[in-house]
């Protein structure tokens, strides 16, 4: 959810992912300087949450609590969809990957003042992160608002590309779904036409509104309140993980909560 600019090097924990080459999909790392509070919660809380770089070969062994099942949100910039999710799904558990330090620095302070359990984090490129997770073991993948590289020239580093969408699928349980939510006409665009050819990822829509509704318990961020402002209208993808041969679902609800 933040906006591509110059690159930084802080790093607020080292050894969780090396850099992709070819650079990073995320683009500045820090904006505002952190105050003292968040500044400790890197040194006490995010240690305890961090992923370990060893992953368990079942990830709801990950949680404190026992998870029914596991959810992946790539780039949770202020935490909304996360936090919301977390709240709403106690008996889920889901893990959060975010670059960007301030991003990172309110939701440690939110976990930390709610007590939530059922969050772990990753604080670098999520790229890495998704080829390392165990084959079909995600209920749902969310990318909202990503960075959008509008220029020609940086749109390889978009997110979403045919290796992304590789691994997205494979660590996806059968039913599972891929959420995508993008203001950028070009990327929603350059999404859909990466999932077409796919046979194991099947956009969910039969009709405008499919596509222009928001997910069930949907959450209203500042940013997407500004691209409304800005005349840009949002667009919400949903692609569920089907088996090879098997019947191709059509407009079926989101087979996990919000």
């Amino acid at each position: 959810m933040s906006d591509p600019s110059s690159p930084e090097t802080d790093s607020p924990a080292q050894g969780n992912a090396p850099e992709r080459p070819g650079g990073a999909f995320f683009g500045r790392r820090k904006a505002k300087k952190l105050r003292g509070g968040q500044s400790d919660l890197f040194g006490t809380l995010l240690p305890r949450l961090l992923l370990p770089a060893a992953l368990p070969s079942s990830l709801p062994a990950l949680f404190p609590d026992p998870v029914r099942a596991v959810g992946l949100e790539i780039g949770f910039g202020g935490g909304e969809h996360l936090l919301a999710a977390a709240r709403q799904s106690p008996d889920m558990g889901f893990i959060g990957c975010e670059p960007f330090i301030n991003g990172m620095a309110k939701m440690l302070a939110s976990i930390q003042r709610e007590g939530l359990t059922n969050i772990r984090l990753w604080c670098d490129d999520a790229a890495p992160l998704l080829q390392r997770l165990p084959d079909g073991q995600i209920e749902r993948v969310d990318l909202f608002y990503p960075d959008p590289w509008p220029k020609r020239r940086q749109r390889k580093r978009r997110f979403v590309s045919p290796r992304t969408l590789d691994d997205i699928a494979r660590v996806l349980r059968p039913g599972g779904a891929f959420r995508f939510a993008s203001d950028i006409d070009d990327y929603v665009g350059w999404t859909l036409a990466r999932l077409a050819p796919r046979s194991d990822l099947i956009w969910q829509a039969n009709a405008a509104t499919d596509w222009l509704t928001p997910f069930e318990g949907w959450v209203r961020t500042r940013y997407e309140a500004k691209a409304f402002a800005a005349g840009r209208r949002p667009s919400y993808i949903r692609a569920i993980r089907v088996d090879s041969g098997a019947a191709v679902p059509t407009g079926q609800p989101d087979p996990s909560p919000a």
